[in-house]
């Protein structure tokens, strides 16, 4: 079974999709740690973020692979190839690298094959920007997460600042926020919307725990 969260950068879909697969007893699935490797690999090989070719060829070439405790379906660690680059894919270089990237047709189409292979393997929380338009048409819960744009540029900074990566300038963080919306509602692959049968959650003025319950409510009526 898979739970689709879909929505804009700094929405809460991280926080939330490992909650909810937490309490489901679900595995979870980060589609934008696997975008943020790519930029990340692409950055440290020197590769031009205008160079199409050259990403997708770095998608085809490096595994992404997660690491977990045991016992625990949530992932800790993010690996592309044999580099660790848990902290290193969240600073704000990478934030800005992340849109061209996820762009690129050819990253999205490597990545895909990724995704759905990891999905099918098992119950899935899978959270992203066109998870439940392309990567899981079928998904049995599809849920469309958003917030003001103010909200998320306010809960990103003190998410910064409880990690010590990223900027921690407001200003800065909205500017970002709001350009990568724009990125990636406007791409011509797989943009950045909400699919027809999705349930779409604007938590700005919730608290996380509600947003919880009411997916984990949403799931368990297709279970």
């Amino acid at each position: 079974m898979i739970v689709a969260i879909d929505g804009p950068s700094g929405a809460g879909k991280s926080t939330v999709a490992k909650a909810v697969a937490k309490e489901l007893g679900f595995s979870c699935l980060d589609t934008g740690a696997m975008y943020r490797a790519i930029a990340w690999q692409a950055l440290h090989n020197g590769v031009s973020l205008d160079d199409e070719a050259a990403l997708g060829e770095i998608a085809r070439t490096y595994d992404i692979a997660f690491g977990h405790v045991e016992g625990d379906p949530v992932p800790k660690r993010v690996f592309i190839g044999d580099a660790e680059v848990t902290d290193a894919i969240r600073t704000a270089e990478i934030d800005r690298a992340v849109s061209p990237t996820s762009a690129a047709p050819s990253v999205r189409a490597a990545l895909l094959e990724q995704q759905r292979r990891i999905g099918n393997a098992g119950n899935y929380v899978v959270e992203g920007r066109d998870i439940g338009t392309v990567v899981f048409p079928d998904a049995a819960v599809k849920v469309f997460l958003t917030a003001s744009d103010e909200e998320r540029a306010h809960r990103r900074v003190r998410q910064n600042v409880d990690r010590g990566i990223g900027s921690i300038d407001y200003e800065e963080v909205l500017a970002d926020l709001r350009r990568r919306d724009a990125a990636d509602s406007s791409r011509a692959t797989a943009p950045l919307r909400a699919a027809e049968d999705a349930v779409q959650i604007d938590s700005t003025s919730h608290y996380i725990e509600e947003v919880i319950d009411q997916i984990c409510a949403l799931a368990r009526e297709k279970m």
